[in-house]
C-alpha cells in the first residue's frame, strides 16, 4: 500500500473502516466456499449416481449368474454383453469402444456420449460393469448405464447460485456489522455531546459496563482535573507574578519620587542605592519567573553526567562569608565522587538556591553535606536558624509562598527559589524534602538519579 493509499484510509471513518475490513473478511471466504461447492457439486451427483448403478449392477449379477434375466429397472440400461462387448441380450451394440469394454471388465465406470441405442449422441451416460460367470461356465459382462440427465446444468446453475448466495451473505454481513459499529460506537457519540457541554468542575459520567468505553471516560476526566488543576496554577501564578512584580516597581517608584521631589544629594544617593536593590529584586524575579515558564512549557536539555561533589565545593566557595553578621557555610561528610543525571547548571542554581535559603534564615552556620548513596545521590542543606515549621512544610516549595515570619519578611526573597529547586529536581525524577535539622534549624535534602555510567 503506498503513501496515498495510506493518507485515503487513514480519512476514512471508523465505521466505515471496520465495516469494509469485516465485509472483506466475510466476503472472501464465502465466495472461496461457493467456488469449491460449484467444482464439488458435479463430482457429488456423479457419485450419487453411480450408488444406484451399483445396487442395479448387483442384482443383474446375481439374475445372470442364476442363469436368469436381469430386471429391466426404470431410467437404467441393463445389458449383457460377452467379453468383447458383443450383446448376448438380442439388442443393439451399445456405444461403447474397447477401452471402456476394458474399464468396466476391469470394475472402473465409464462415461460417454449418446445412449445405449444411439437416440441420443449430446446426452453423457454412465456405465458401471462387471465380469461374471453364466451357470454353462461362460463369462459375461453385465453392464449398467444411466443418463445424466441435467447435471452439467445443475452444476452449473448450483455453483451461480452459491456464490448469489455468498453474495447476500457478504451484504448482510455489511449491514449487520455498519449497524453493529453504529450500536456500539453509539455511547461515544454521546459522551462526546456530553463532554461539548460539560460545565465547569463536572465530569462526565462513568456507563455502567467496565470495558474500554469506561477507561476512555475516566481518562477523561483525568484529563479534565489535570487541566483545571493547571488552568489554576496558572491563574494562581499570574496573580502571585502580578502581586510580586507590583512591589518592587511601586517601591522603586515611590523612591524616584522622593529623590524627584527632594534634591538633597546625600538623600539622593541613598535612594539611589535602595533604587539599585530593588531593581536586583526585580531582575532575579524576572530571572526566576523566565526559568519557571521555561519549566512548565518542557523546555528538557539532555541529562549528562555530573560530578555534584565538585559542584558542592565550588557553590559553598562562593557562598563564604564576606563579613561578620554573615553565617559560617561549611562542608561536613562529602563523598569522594557522585555523578548525578542531570546538567550541570541545573545542579549548579539547585545548590545555589538552598545555600542562599540557608543563609538567609541561619543564625550562626550552614552545613552542606553529600552522604554516600547507591541509587541517588543525596545533597543535604542544614542550618541553625528557626526551621520550617511542620504546617509549611507541605507548601513550602510552592511557588510565590513564604513562611510568614518576621526574618521571611525582611529577607527580601522572591518566593521561587525554592520553588525552581523542586522543579530542577523533580523534572530530572529526583526528590526534594524538607525536614528538622539536628542543630535545629531546617534541613533540605535534594536527590538526583545517579549516572549509570
Amino acid at each position: 500500500m503506498n503513501r496515498a493509499s495510506y493518507r485515503w484510509w487513514g480519512r476514512r471513518g471508523l465505521r466505515f473502516r471496520i465495516t469494509l475490513i469485516v465485509t472483506a473478511v466475510a466476503l472472501v471466504p464465502l465466495f472461496g466456499l461457493a467456488l469449491l461447492a460449484g467444482r464439488t457439486l458435479g463430482p457429488l451427483l456423479v457419485d450419487s449416481v453411480d450408488g444406484e448403478l451399483g445396487a442395479v449392477l448387483r442384482a443383474a449379477n446375481a439374475a445372470v449368474t442364476a442363469g436368469r434375466t436381469p430386471h429391466e429397472v426404470p431410467g437404467i440400461d441393463v445389458r449383457v454383453l460377452d467379453t468383447a462387448g458383443a450383446p448376448i441380450d438380442g439388442r443393439k451394440r451399445p456405444r461403447l469402444g474397447s477401452e471402456d469394454i476394458a474399464d468396466l471388465k476391469a470394475g472402473l465406470p465409464v462415461s460417454v456420449e449418446g445412449d445405449a441405442g444411439g437416440a441420443d449422441a449430446v446426452q453423457p451416460w454412465r456405465w458401471l460393469g462387471s465380469v461374471v460367470t453364466a451357470p454353462d461356465g461362460a463369462q459375461r459382462l453385465v453392464a449398467v448405464g444411466a443418463p445424466l440427465v441435467g447435471v452439467a446444468d445443475t452444476v452449473e446453475d448450483g455453483a451461480r447460485w452459491l456464490l448469489v448466495a455468498a453474495g447476500v451473505g457478504a451484504l448482510v454481513a455489511t449491514v449487520a456489522t455498519w449497524a453493529g459499529v453504529r450500536a456500539a460506537l453509539r455511547p461515544v457519540t454521546r459522551m462526546r455531546g456530553a463532554a461539548r457541554h460539560l460545565p465547569q468542575g463536572a465530569r462526565l459520567p462513568l456507563p455502567a459496563a467496565d470495558d474500554e468505553l469506561r477507561a476512555l471516560a475516566a481518562d477523561f476526566n483525568a484529563l479534565l482535573v489535570r487541566q483545571e488543576e493547571a488552568v489554576e496554577r496558572l491563574r494562581r501564578f499570574t496573580g502571585d507574578a502580578a502581586h510580586e512584580l507590583r512591589s518592587p516597581v511601586a517601591t522603586i517608584r515611590v523612591q524616584a519620587e522622593v529623590a524627584v521631589t527632594n534634591p538633597d544629594p546625600e538623600l539622593a544617593h541613598e535612594t539611589l542605592r535602595d533604587i539599585l536593590d530593588e531593581a536586583e529584586r526585580l531582575t532575579a524575579l524576572l530571572d526566576n519567573l523566565l526559568a519557571l515558564a521555561r519549566a512548565d512549557a518542557g523546555e528538557l536539555p539532555g541529562a549528562e553526567p555530573v560530578e555534584v561533589t565538585t559542584i558542592v565545593r565550588d557553590v559553598v566557595a562562593r557562598a563564604s562569608p564576606g563579613g561578620p553578621q554573615l553565617p559560617r557555610v561549611r562542608i561536613s561528610a562529602v563523598a569522594r565522587q557522585a555523578w548525578a543525571s542531570a546538567t550541570h547548571a541545573e545542579v549548579e542554581l539547585v545548590l545555589d538556591n538552598l545555600l542562599r535559603n540557608a543563609c538567609a534564615h541561619a543564625v550562626s552556620e550552614v552545613v552542606v553535606s553529600v552522604p554516600a548513596s547507591r541509587s541517588f545521590v543525596r545533597v543535604v542543606v542544614d542550618d541553625d536558624g528557626p526551621g520550617v515549621p511542620v504546617e509549611h512544610r507541605s507548601r513550602v516549595f510552592d511557588r510565590f509562598y513564604r513562611v510568614a515570619d518576621d526574618r521571611a519578611r525582611t529577607s527580601g526573597g522572591t518566593g521561587l527559589g525554592l520553588a525552581m529547586v523542586a522543579e530542577l529536581v523533580r523534572r530530572r525524577g529526583g526528590e526534594v524534602a524538607v525536614g528538622e535539622s539536628p542543630d535545629g534549624g531546617a534541613r533540605f535534602e535534594v536527590s538526583w538519579r545517579r549516572h549509570p555510567g
